[in-house]
């Protein structure tokens, strides 16, 4: 195992190696706060949601061409970007002579006034920078997405967003073009050199493995190390508990876990796939999965988060929990000693707790296309649309056939310490007809099948009144799909 990592940083590779400066959790943040030449990148939050510091990742994809990913540089650890061109806002503007030539979407945001006191600014313009390498002329839509993640405190929204519309017009056409086929071939450099990646340093032991053969075995060695997909989620342990990791097994290189595999029955999403990803693939085939991550978080944060990370980590208030519950998804779990699928409804085990054991990996999501009558809804309800968590989150399916219900499933998330199905109000409703008077008598029993607590986002009355009101929700909106 190699103990450096290499990027592409300034159109050159950088190599760094591990020391009391820079440790294997040192963040993409913090390393470039470091660097005089690179301090647009602002820490606002240090957990994701204000977007002050995002950075663009240029990765190789099996074309060979590079894709362009906006990522909070403060939930990237050091070594996931080790093969990856890294680029910052001051890379965009292009050095003609003694001129200063500002990328379009620089200059647009100054024609259009977008920017006020500037502190948020960089991050603004690396989202608007990643949209304008990935799509031409971009929906109001999609603008919108890929600004969710960028909060500016001093105006509104709508010259940033005239900015964008203006700026996202030539094909992707910019002086990164120009340089790709050199930036490629760096990239590929890097690529054929690189083994496996092993970082040990005084406190720390990193592991970054090419294959799920080496994930398996280095997980059997080290069954307390902590697994990482994305680490969107492990990184608040770093950046605001102040945790120093003792172990980890980065998971974020292996190709085998980021493969998606579509039949005319089922998909299987590799666990490694990024949430963006998934979302993408799940908008024609998984109606309500796809709605459910268009409400996730940021497009910077599906962007590096992974589909295994987010069910790993068991959480009560964990979005694709009760969606997948409700599309009676399978987990695909494999280690040393081989490999089984759990059933979703099973995987959950307590708070935080999963059916893992400590050898195994998760290394698929299985998911069976609905039938023609079954209906899959997801509903969040948070104190704003967008990048928020929720107050209760809820994935239901029901089967009707002639109006009777043949199948149904109420799982609900942030109503208890684990993401929860009221099985009272399913056994009740089961081959009963699909009417309003019988979700009437269903209601008192999804009040009682759960008891919430009062936190910052709600008080427990307030969650018992939503959760049985989303049935309701349910039903008015399923009744005439019969």
């Amino acid at each position: 195992m190699q103990q450096t990592i290499s990027f592409v940083l300034d159109g050159k590779i950088q190599t760094l190696t591990f020391n009391e400066t820079f440790g294997p959790t040192t963040t993409v943040l913090n390393f470039l706060r470091k660097s005089a030449e690179h301090k647009g990148v602002k820490e606002g939050c240090a957990e994701g949601d204000c977007g002050a510091c995002t950075v663009v990742i240029g990765e190789l994809n099996t074309d060979n061409k590079i894709t362009y990913k906006a990522m909070d540089s403060c939930l990237v650890f050091l070594p996931m970007i080790h093969g990856k061109q890294l680029i910052t806002v001051e890379n965009l503007k292009q050095q003609k002579g003694v001129t200063e030539v500002l990328h379009p979407v620089q200059q647009e945001m100054v024609d259009c006034n977008g920017s006020q006191c500037g502190y948020c600014t960089p991050g603004i313009i690396m989202s608007m920078f990643s949209l304008y390498k990935n799509e031409n002329n971009p929906a109001k839509e999609s603008i919108d997405d890929a600004l969710t993640g960028n909060l500016c405190r001093c105006t509104g929204y709508k010259p940033i967003i005239e900015a964008t519309a203006k700026a996202c017009v030539n094909n992707g056409e910019d002086h990164f073009v120009r340089n790709e086929k050199q930036i490629v071939e760096l990239l590929s450099q890097i690529k054929d050199s690189t083994n496996s990646i092993g970082i040990n340093t005084a406190t720390q032991k990193y592991y970054q493995p090419k294959t799920k053969a080496e994930a398996f075995e280095m997980r059997n060695k080290m069954q307390d190390s902590v697994l990482v997909g994305g680490a969107t989620d492990v990184a608040l342990r770093v950046t605001k508990r102040h945790e120093v990791l003792k172990e980890i097994i980065d998971l974020s290189n292996i190709e085998e876990l980021k493969k998606c595999t579509i039949t005319d029955y089922v998909i299987k999403f590799g666990a490694g796939m990024s949430l963006e990803e998934v979302r993408k693939i799940s908008r024609n085939e998984l109606s309500a999965l796809h709605e459910t991550l268009s409400v996730f978080g940021s497009r910077q944060i599906r962007t590096l988060a992974t589909f295994g990370g987010n069910l790993g980590s068991g959480s009560p208030i964990g979005d694709t929990l009760p969606i997948l519950m409700a599309y009676d998804a399978e987990i695909k779990l494999q280690g040393v000693d081989g490999d089984r699928v759990v059933k979703m409804n099973n995987f959950i085990l307590g708070y935080r707790q999963t059916d893992r054991k400590p050898n195994e990996i998760i290394t698929s999501i299985i998911i069976n296309k609905p039938s023609t009558n079954t209906i899959v809804k997801f509903y969040k309800v948070s104190k704003r649309k967008d990048l928020d968590i929720s107050t209760v989150s809820a994935g239901f399916s029901v089967t009707l056939d002639k109006n009777k219900v043949s199948g149904i499933t109420l799982a609900y998330g942030g109503m208890a310490a684990t993401t929860k199905r009221a099985t009272e109000a399913e056994v009740f409703l089961m081959a009963n007809e699909w009417t309003r008077e019988n979700i009437e008598q269903a209601m008192p029993m999804i009040e009682k099948a759960f008891t919430p607590i009062s936190d910052a986002r709600s008080g427990a009355e307030f969650r018992s009144v939503v959760a049985k009101n989303l049935l309701m929700k349910f039903w008015s909106e399923t009744s005439n799909q019969k």
